[in-house]
């Protein structure tokens, strides 16, 4: 354990951050997994139902890494490359079911 002042508090502000990063990562990959369900779902029967549950579950995953990319915890290219892998896998479905 640091002795100094100052290294005990770069601890504590280490430590917080840490914890609100993984509380932000985290989100990030559970929306991401239900996004991606609900696309699977929409793939296998689709119907204008399906088509706006996985427009609503992108809308939160992208305003879920928007507010990371804020914060700091993403880097903005890294939220870009995200949401546009996102993007094209909608595409990719919408190209299949048409």
């Amino acid at each position: 354990m640091a002795n100094i002042k100052s290294a005990i508090k770069r601890i504590q502000i280490s430590e917080r951050n840490r914890l609100r990063n993984k509380s932000y990562k985290s989100a990030v990959k559970t929306l991401t997994k239900r996004y991606l369900a609900a696309l699977e779902s929409y793939a296998a029967s689709p119907s204008p139902e399906a088509m706006v549950t996985v427009q609503q579950e992108m809308s939160v995953v992208f305003s879920k890494i928007d507010k990371a990319v804020k914060r700091g915890v993403y880097h903005p290219n890294m939220g870009a490359r995200r949401k546009s892998s996102l993007s094209r896998a909608l595409k990719r479905v919408e190209a299949q079911v048409s």
